[in-house]
Order: C-alpha cells, then structure tokens, then sequence
C-alpha cells in the first residue's frame, strides 16, 4: 500500500511538474512579440549570413572587366561573382519567406531557389544559343542529383555509419523526375524514328508541337506537386521517418520520455521548437535585397553568356561542356554548400529537400518555362536532346532511385554518385556540339 500510494504521489508530482513547465512554457511564447529587426541588424544579418559572402569582390571587378578585359577574363571573374549572389539571393528568399506563410513562401523559395540558371537561360534564349540552354538544364539536374546528393551521402556517411531520411517524400520526388526524364525520351524517340519519313519542315514543327504541349503538362504537374506538398499532404513532407523517430526515443532518458508522453508532446518536439527561424531584415529590406541581387545577377549573366562563344574558341572546349558542367556549378553552388552542411548535422531531409529537389524543379519548371519563352521570342527551343544525353538523364536517375528506396545512405552510395559524374564530366569534355540533337538537322 505504501508502495502505491508513493507511486501516485510521483505520478502527481511529474503530472503538476508537466503542467507547470507546459503552462511557463505557454505563458512565455504566448505574449512574447518580436520587434521588427532595424537596418543595422538587417546589415549584419547579411554580411554574416555566409562566409561565401567574401566573394562579393568579384561583383564590380566582374562587371568593369567586361568593358575593359578579354572575355575570358570577363567569364571567370563573372563566373566566380555569381556565386555569392546566388548565396545572397537565397538568404533573402528565405527572409521573405518567414512573414508570408508556407504556401505563398514555398511558391517564392521555387520561383527564386532556380533563379539564376533561370536568369542565365533566358538570356542564352535571346541570343539563340539553344545548345547551351539544353546543356545547362541537364547539366543542372545532373550536378544536384550526382554531385550535390553524392556530396551529401559522403560528407554525412563519415560522420555518421547510418543516416535516415524520409524514403516516402524521396520516392515521390524520383518519381516526379522520372516523368520528366521520359519527357526528354520521348522527343529524342520520334525524332529517331519519325526523322526519315518527314521533310525536315514538318519535323522541326511536329517536334516544337510536341515539346511545348508536354511543357505545358509538366508545368501542371509541378503546380499540383507544390499543392499536394503545401496543402493537402503537408504533414507528410514535415514528419520525420519512423526509425528516426526510434532513434531519438531511444537515447532519451526514460523519465524525460514519461514526462513527456504524460503531457501528450512528442519526443522530437522539443527540439524542433528549439529551431524557430525569425526574420532578421525589415521587410521593405528584404524585398530591397531581392530585386537589387536579382538585377545583379542578371547583369553578370549578360556579360557571362556574351563571353561564352569567345571563351568556347580560346579554350578548345565545346558550348555542351561549359553549359552542362561549368554553368551549373555557378547556379548552383550556394545549394551545393547548404546541402553538405545540414547533411553533416544529420539532418538528411533537408539535404534531400535542397539536392534532389531543386533537380525536380529544373527538370519540371525551369525546363518547360524555356520552352514556353522561347516559343514566345521564336526561339526554337526544344525538349530535344539526342540519344546520349537522354540515356545519361535516365541512368541517373534510375541510379539516385535504387540508392533512395531503402530510406538510408551511407558514405560508400556518395562515392558511387560523385564518380558517376566525374564519369560523365571526363565523357562531355569530349562530346562535340555537332553531335547535339538540334532542329532543322536531319
């Protein structure tokens, strides 16, 4: 009997203990206002916001070569200044992206997370290099699926023997990119198969028909992917994997787990709460930042893309191999450090969120809106890509799905898919551009 009545006793005292520290914890988040960041804070926000920050050097060095260096000269300081604007662009994205809600912040993260090889495109567009665009859309969906991802595996897999990620939300994603990839296989299919029994007219417009109908279906595809992802299965994108879930009741101590099931919160909770993200610019100066970074960087492209026919003659290299693997390393180097960081604190989700996500982007957003500008400038851009580049696209993918299928990733799956693309990279070195399916060729 004494036995139990102390047993009771301690369940009411870890009861009122639970009910005390939740009712504190309530008491001090409820009234708690946070005051808007002032210009100062804005300022230092944005200096210490990353360390690739040191490269902003090269942003007026970059823009006064034009006018006064070769263009070689003008590519590689170019090259090297939109790396931090790409960081900054990002950074100011995400500040927006606090005040405004998870739909309207997810819809900014996916117009801007892609905005500068989207800048670069558009403007490869207005000089008809289709070669290069092409290139720079693959090469794009290739780098974060082989060498971001491969990174993150690698890095993360030394930390760590074991890392976990949502295998549910990483096979959506692969099945998503499979669509596409079977949207580029399609067009090289017809052409390959069609091109002899059609003049070389009614090619070129049957496979401009096709290309921009798919673009079209793509487009919806990604716009109903963001709602299902923003609205109607938002708790599946936002829960971590279960085996997670074990791991961290299992290192947590037993009367820290009691207290906490008494209560009804969820063991990872806490820490989750711990993590809450605030704005740490003015909103005027957020929106300031955006447009005056996205201006920049559509400056640096300009003289970046106007360099690159110079650059391709100097060097002996072909207008594929600098769109498919040294454009892509600019536009996406802020992602390539983010994703290897947060992979190193183990949080696999995320890093999963930034790599193959954003190759989910370019292949269903960036890619179609291409075609579609290009249709509305006469441009005839395309989804056609010859026989090599589309069995690269499908190997990949095919290779980065089988690695994601059993929810876990070590380092030995990262050095399979960084030497895949080293493999590629020393093939497109190379690969000339007139073997680049093009239209109007037979």
């Amino acid at each position: 009997m004494d036995q139990a009545r102390e047993g009771s006793e301690v369940v009411m005292v870890s009861k009122t203990q639970v009910e005390q520290s939740s009712s504190t914890t309530a008491s001090t988040a409820a009234p708690v206002i946070k005051r808007e960041p002032t210009i100062a804070q804005g300022l230092m926000a944005i200096v210490k916001s990353s360390w690739i920050n040191v490269l902003v050097v090269f942003i007026p060095i970059g823009i006064a070569s034009h006018f006064v260096w070769s263009p070689t000269v003008t590519f590689i300081l170019n090259f090297i200044a939109i790396v931090p604007l790409a960081k900054l662009l990002g950074f100011a994205t995400e500040d927006i992206a606090l005040r405004t809600g998870e739909v309207i912040g997810g819809l900014l993260n996916a117009s801007f997370g892609n905005a500068v090889e989207l800048i670069i495109s558009i403007i490869s567009l207005t000089q008809n290099l289709v070669v290069v665009v092409q290139a720079s859309m693959l090469g794009s969906i290739l780098s974060n699926l082989l060498l971001v991802l491969g990174m993150c595996f690698w890095f993360g897999g030394i930390r760590y023997q074991e890392q976990k990620f949502n295998e549910t939300v990483a096979q959506t994603s692969a099945s998503l990119l499979f669509i596409a990839t079977t949207s580029l296989l399609l067009p090289a299919a017809f052409h390959a198969s069609v091109g002899s029994a059609e003049t070389t007219e009614d090619l070129t417009s049957d496979i401009l028909n096709i290309s921009r109908a798919t673009s079209i279906i793509l487009l919806v595809i990604y716009f109903s992917y963001l709602f299902f992802q923003l609205r109607t299965h938002k708790d599946l994108f936002l829960q971590p994997p279960a085996e997670a879930r074990r791991v961290s009741y299992q290192r947590r101590t037993s009367s820290a787990a009691d207290l906490e099931q008494l209560n009804g919160v969820a063991p990872n909770q806490v820490a989750d709460d711990e993590e809450v993200e605030e704005p740490q610019m003015p909103f005027w100066m957020a929106i300031v930042v955006l447009l005056a970074i996205t201006a920049l960087v559509a400056v640096c492209a300009e003289f970046l893309v106007s360099a690159i026919e110079d650059v391709v003659e100097q060097w002996h290299i072909s207008e594929t191999f600098v769109g498919l693997i040294l454009l892509p390393i600019v536009g996406n180097a802020a992602e390539h450090v983010t994703a290897v960081t947060v992979a190193m604190k183990n949080k696999m989700d995320l890093a999963l969120g930034v790599a193959v996500g954003s190759s989910m982007q370019i292949a269903l957003l960036v890619t179609p809106l291409m075609v579609i500008i290009g249709w509305g400038i006469n441009v005839q851009m395309s989804l056609l890509f010859n026989v090599y580049e589309t069995a690269v696209m499908f190997i990949s993918v095919v290779m980065v799905n089988y690695l994601m299928m059993d929810g876990k990733s070590n380092w030995l799956e990262g050095l399979m898919l960084f030497s895949l693309y080293l493999l590629l990279a020393i093939s497109f070195y190379y690969y000339p551009d007139a073997a680049s399916s093009q239209l109007g060729s037979p």
